[in-house]
């Protein structure tokens, strides 16, 4: 059984706000960088946006810069993604991860638990 779990996906117009969130369960990754990757049909998984374990460092894409925010809530384990003006671009499953380190890591291979994803559909 998974151990994040992601919820707020859905189908949003061009323009609109979502926010995803990631709650961990079994274990807590206070001590991990979090990070949100995306992956669109036929297309590989792509970095979004990663924060280091104190929330004291973030990283973004070029393509969410300026549009999204990352966020965590180490007391309810939590990380969220709150994505502005969103774009049909920007369309994808959703994946939230924990990183095998505390520093926000922009690389796949530096995230070692996954959620399952969650939909994202941004219609134009």
């Amino acid at each position: 059984q998974g151990q994040l779990v992601e919820s707020g996906g859905g189908l949003v117009q061009a323009g609109a706000s979502q926010r995803l969130s990631c709650a961990a369960s079994r274990r807590t990754f206070r001590n991990n960088a979090m990070g949100w990757f995306r992956q669109a049909p036929g297309k590989e998984r792509d970095f979004v946006a990663a924060i280091s374990w104190n929330a004291g460092r973030t990283n973004y894409a070029d393509s969410v810069k300026g549009r999204f925010t990352i966020s965590r809530d180490n007391a309810k384990n939590t990380v969220y993604l709150q994505m502005n003006s969103l774009k049909p671009e920007d369309t994808a499953v959703y994946y939230c991860a924990a990183g095998r380190g505390s520093m926000d890591s922009a690389y796949v291979n530096d995230y070692v638990y996954w959620g399952q994803g969650t939909q994202v559909t941004v219609s134009s």
